[in-house]
Order: C-alpha cells, then sequence, then structure tokens
C-alpha cells in the first residue's frame, strides 16, 4: 500500500495546558498494520502498530487522553488519498472520567481547626 491510499484526519481540542490546537493526523503502513502519527508544538506522538487506521487513531486518543488532553475530536480529511475538505462530521471524543477530590463537609473543615497537631504535623 502506498502512501497515497492512507487516510488523514484534522484532530483538534484542548492540550493539557488548556490551549486549543488543530493538527493533521498521518498515519503510516508498517508490515500488516498502522501507526498514527500527531506532532503539536515540540511533542510527536506515535501510537504501536495496529491492525487498522481506525484502531491507530483510538490509541492516539487514548494516549493523548492520558496526557491530559481534552475535549478532541476528529474529521477526516483524506479517505484513500483522496482530499474531502470539510465534508466529513467532527467525530468527538469523551474525556475520561476525572477523579474528584475529597469532599469535606462544613463541619469537618471546622473541627479540623480545633484538632491539636504535633509539631511535625500528625495529629495527635
Amino acid at each position: 500500500m502506498d502512501g497515497g491510499e492512507l487516510d488523514q484526519h484534522q484532530l483538534a481540542g484542548l492540550d493539557n495546558r488548556e490551549r486549543g490546537f488543530s493538527r493533521p493526523v498521518e498515519f503510516e503502513c508498517v508490515g500488516e498494520g498502522y501507526r498514527a502519527n500527531l506532532r503539536y508544538e515540540t511533542v510527536r506522538v506515535t501510537t504501536d502498530t495496529r491492525p487498522t487506521q481506525d484502531e491507530a487513531l483510538t490509541s492516539l486518543i487514548h494516549a493523548l487522553h492520558a496526557q491530559g488532553y481534552r475535549q478532541l475530536k476528529t474529521q477526516m480529511s483524506f479517505r484513500n488519498g483522496v482530499y474531502l475538505g470539510s465534508q466529513e462530521l467532527w467525530v468527538e471524543y469523551p474525556d475520561p472520567p476525572q477523579a474528584e477530590p475529597e469532599q469535606s463537609s462544613f463541619f469537618d473543615k471546622i473541627s479540623n481547626w480545633f484538632r491539636p497537631r504535633s509539631v511535625d504535623g500528625e495529629q495527635s
């Protein structure tokens, strides 16, 4: 398979510093599989080889989520080497659930003010 037959997607979202970005995702054929590649500023993310381009793209999304990227969405811009422009719909990827900080009640916060503490910060 030559490079002209590979898909290309536009990936948009918020980076790990909450800045908006939009960059192309390119695929490369590796043996019987595919890798997805994203270059963004000084970051380059390349997935492991996956059986399909869709699986490589999903793997890329998971890798970016793990690095703190959010509100990710893709739009196919080339299919089998043919330019699609903006004909395709954007596909949105839900953010992974965030661990919520432990909530203390108002009473717990007030009572912590009055608990004796040792010099090293441990409660006695």
